[in-house]
């Protein structure tokens, strides 16, 4: 099998327990010091708002420790990519020596994700490494900001770089460097990115000598092993307690644009034993003719992040790694080889895998019950800012809040950073806004965005802009689930698709999709996309009426949804004044109405539901919700393929647990 052999170690405490606390939060302050020096002195926009992350590894490349507020996706794959630094250099690997990698085939995540791993010695002895990973705005290839959806191989995407030193015994290898750079639009902001994430890498190593000078460099290297020991023994504890055996679900891509209709299946199974969990990928889709592809690094990475979502006291470093074992099968979407593009990854297979990770543990931990949330979604424009005499190059990269999934006793997160990385922040407009010809026109909550259910969804936001002073200047986007729709459980109905819009209400308006590349856009063009919102949880028409009405103050769901997704029928009196009343007689024989009718809509004919869209009898979200019909709203054609999947998985996660 195509991964790294994780060595599971019995071992006794060597440390007494305050010095071991002590080391353990010593690592974890030391890493969080990386992080602060990247926010104090990157140059990309992208950095500063936290798309990077940190970590501590033992000689040996195994995580030690993560930063507090790490993008889970890089977290997994860190030690990877230390592992392919001693894979490459062996006993080439000096004091002073820095080594660049960002190759998505030897443990990376995609070519954005560029890793500085600085080996760490102590009186000529190997002992540590320090990583810095951040997300570069641009790797080159034949689209700006580097995610080329019409890419099936990676020479579009970007620059691969394999592990390479970059500074030698203290030296700068400017040559290597400007290399790398030159190859890449606005290259100095690369370089300044990279000298950034070398002084963060440091950071750590200062602060691991100044332990090391003070508990001694023995107890320092047994408080590696100690701490990875520990997370082991937290997890096999944890996993004892649960119940033994099998479970299994899919989720989906969108499509393959070779294919066309149809969603991408990737099959997850989980078996949980007396001391293991192990996820078996096997039955997944071959891999796909778009970059929504996953390289192996972060496919394992997805099933750590999964699982470590629903274990939130145990730490996560290479002791977790111990007990989760992955079978990933190879030439698939989940298990890419080079040179077949994996750009996408993070808006294609990572976050599939999570969501599917999330409703296998929502079977067995109810108590911590996620539907599944929204997905994660790159806006790129790239050009020539006329706003100064230069016509200097601009790359504006921007990320969306969403919702996340109906919880076991609440509602999902509205407006929330996705689950690829929680710890993103929402761009600012106005640092946008300085810096690039783009302006915000909106941006905020979607009323009916969030998936109906006993506890729904968190609402997603609908963002606009508008191009001012530009020129050569093209569009990108990198998304999914436009018709593998956010789902709900146990009951719960899905959200709502994603999309861009180009020059929304004007004549040339235009539906761009989810993935598109090098779209031509000018000067006074504007646009427009939503994130969905989280999936619900629990039937809809359980959901207590007053909540429903609360929402409907909000403005949270909409008086008209509010009758045909919950079945309360609400009044509106002055929606200034926020007076509205519920009648409860026509509330209680709606809810019987839609009890009688709701799994015969689901049998009807897609082509008359085609049909009466197309009329204006029904809108996108009876669509969706009443009819569980997928359509591409392009031509506003049905996809029958797509449908036929949609309603298979709508009546796993929501029919069967409707009374």
């Amino acid at each position: 099998m195509n991964r790294p052999e994780l060595i599971q170690k019995e071992t006794t405490n060597r440390l007494d327990p305050v010095t071991f606390e002590v080391l353990k939060n010593g690592f974890i302050n030391l890493v969080d010091q990386m992080a602060e020096q990247i926010l104090r002195t990157c140059y990309s926009f992208v950095i500063y708002n936290r798309d990077f992350s940190c970590a501590l590894c033992d000689a040996e490349g195994n995580t030690v420790m993560q930063g507090t507020q790490d993008i889970s996706v890089h977290v997994g794959t860190l030690h990877l990519t230390a592992k392919a630094v001693l894979e490459d250099f062996g006993d080439d690997i000096h004091p002073g020596d820095a080594f660049l990698v960002n190759d998505p085939y030897r443990g990376g995540t995609h070519f954005n994700d560029t890793r500085v791993v600085l080996p760490v010695f102590h009186d000529d002895r190997l002992i540590a490494f320090m990583q810095t990973n951040g997300h570069w705005a641009d790797m080159g290839g034949t689209t700006p900001g580097s995610f080329d959806v019409t890419a099936k191989e990676h020479y579009g995407e970007g620059v691969r770089i394999p592990p390479v030193r970059i500074y030698s015994k203290g030296g700068y290898l400017a040559d290597v460097v400007n290399l790398i750079a030159l190859n890449m639009r606005v290259p100095e902001e690369r370089i300044g990115d990279l000298r950034s994430q070398v002084e963060a890498a440091k950071v750590g190593q200062t602060q691991l000598l100044e332990i090391i000078r003070k508990y001694g460099l023995e107890t320092t290297l047994i408080a590696f092993e100690e701490v990875q020991d520990y997370v082991e023994r937290l997890a096999k504890t944890k996993i004892k307690s649960l119940p033994k055996g099998t479970w299994e679900t899919v989720d989906y891509i969108d499509m393959d644009p070779e294919l066309g209709d149809g969603l991408i299946p990737i099959q997850v199974k989980m078996t949980i034993s007396d001391e293991e969990i192990l996820y078996d990928l096997t039955g997944s889709h071959p891999y796909i003719g778009c970059f929504l592809n996953s390289g192996f690094g972060a496919s394992l990475s997805a099933t750590y992040a999964g699982t470590k979502t629903f274990f939130p006291a145990i730490p996560l470093n290479s002791g977790f790694y111990r007990v989760v074992k992955v079978i990933l099968p190879e030439n698939s979407v989940v298990n890419a080889p080079s040179p077949i593009a994996v750009t996408g990854f993070c808006s294609g297979t990572f976050e599939k895998i999570m969501n599917a990770c999330f409703e296998l543990w929502s079977n067995i931990m109810p108590e911590r019950a996620l539907a599944c949330s929204f997905n994660l979604e790159y806006l790129l424009i790239g050009g020539n800012d006329l706003r100064n005499e230069q016509n200097q190059y601009f790359m504006w990269y921007d990320w969306m809040a969403g919702g996340h999934g109906g919880r076991y006793d609440r509602d999902g997160a509205n407006a929330t950073s996705p689950v690829f990385g929680v710890g993103l922040s929402v761009q600012p407009c106005e640092g946008q806004e300085r810096l690039s010809p783009v302006i915000t026109t909106k941006h905020e909550i979607i009323t009916d965005s969030a998936g109906p259910g006993k506890y729904r969804g968190g609402c997603g936001v609908e963002k606009g802009g508008v191009l001012t002073e530009i020129k050569n200047t093209v569009m990108s986007y990198c998304c999914d689930r436009s018709r593998s729709l956010t789902w709900g459980i146990f009951g719960g109905l899905p959200s709502y698709p994603h999309g861009a819009w180009l020059n929304p209400g004007k004549e040339d308006e235009q539906f761009l999709g989810t993935i598109f590349s090098n779209v031509e856009v000018k000067s006074g063009d504007s646009f427009v996309r939503p994130s969905a919102g989280g999936g619900g949880l629990g039937d809809a028409l359980e959901r207590d009426v007053e909540a429903v009405l609360e929402d409907v103050i909000d403005e949270y769901v909409s008086v008209e949804r509010a009758r045909k997704d919950y079945g309360v029928v609400i009044k509106e009196i002055d929606r200034d004044l926020d007076l509205f009343e519920i009648d409860y007689e026509a509330t209680k024989r709606e809810r019987e109405f839609i009890r009688n009718n709701r799994k015969k809509w689901l049998e009807l004919d897609p082509v008359i539901v085609e049909k009466q869209f197309q009329d204006g009898e029904i809108d996108k979200l009876d669509v969706i919700r009443r009819f569980g019909v997928i359509m591409d709203y392009a031509t506003n054609k049905v996809l029958l393929k797509s449908t036929e999947q949609f309603r298979q998985s709508l009546g796993k996660r929501s029919l069967t647990y409707w009374k």
